[in-house]
């Protein structure tokens, strides 16, 4: 008996599938015995009722008043089973405790299902609150990365045009460096040095004012930076030519492989 109790119904034996069988039947047997007594008592109170005239109504409260106690009777009575047999009860004992283990289990599943939603309900506002604290992050951030390539932009500028003012300024310090020394110890040639009778007949024929070493040189490299694929300098009237000479012996500039009356500055790289 207690192994036929610890068996599931998926893996019942063929005998056991023919003895529910059985048992079916004759449970479905004694359901129609029931059913056919009940009919049959209510056939009888229909027909006595058939029977019965208007005017019996003392017969019809006595039989109402028997009904009533029978009614009691029946209420105060136990219940009996309709089947004593030991293996349909057994077989609807085990139905019975499946009803309640599987009503236990459909509370426990639904309680968890409620807690479950009301723990997604939970976790989607969160969701919602986190994403929208992203967004506005994402938002700022993008503002700020705007922001810093502008300023990066702008101070990488203001970088570039303060380099290049020291620089012009270096370079301005050092062509008036050059241009003191240059004056100092390179002079233009003076009047009475002009005034000799050689020098006196080349300025009556050029009739041109001399322009200073520093002058020349400054000329020879605006030429170079200005026009670097043709840095020739036509050499003027204004060019002393013992500043040309000088230039040329110290290898500081160069002259025209085909034409001399130009020069330019020696490559220094």
């Amino acid at each position: 008996m207690d192994e036929e109790i610890q068996q599931t119904p998926g893996a019942q034996s063929p005998a056991h599938t023919g003895c529910s069988e059985t048992m079916r039947a004759e449970l479905l047997d004694q359901c129609e015995e029931q059913f056919g007594l009940l009919q049959k008592l209510q056939n009888e109170i229909i027909l006595a009722d058939t029977e019965s005239g208007d005017g019996e109504t003392s017969e019809a409260m006595n039989r109402l008043n028997a009904i009533m106690l029978e009614l009691e009777q029946w209420q105060e009575m136990e219940p009996k089973l309709l089947s004593t047999n030991p293996e349909i009860l057994l077989t609807l004992g085990k139905e019975e405790r499946l009803n309640n283990q599987l009503k236990m289990v459909l509370s426990c599943s639904q309680a968890k299902q409620d807690s479950l939603r009301d723990l997604l309900q939970r976790e989607q506002a969160w969701l919602k609150e986190k994403e929208e604290v992203l967004s506005a992050v994402t938002e700022r951030v993008s503002t700020l990365r705007d922001e810093n390539e502008r300023l990066s932009e702008h101070s990488i500028l203001q970088d570039m045009k303060r380099k290049i003012t020291k620089v012009k300024d270096y370079h301005g310090n050092l062509m008036e460096t050059l241009s003191d020394m240059l004056a100092e110890h390179f002079p233009l040639p003076s009047q009475q040095l002009v005034g000799t009778k050689k020098k006196r007949g080349a300025a009556a024929v050029s009739g041109t004012a001399l322009i200073s070493l520093s002058e020349i040189l400054e000329k020879l490299t605006n030429k170079t930076l200005e026009t670097p694929h043709e840095p020739y300098v036509i050499i003027e009237d204004s060019f002393w030519p013992p500043y040309i000479e000088m230039l040329l012996r110290n290898g500081i500039a160069v002259r025209h492989p085909e034409d001399c009356s130009k020069i330019r500055l020696e490559n220094f790289y």
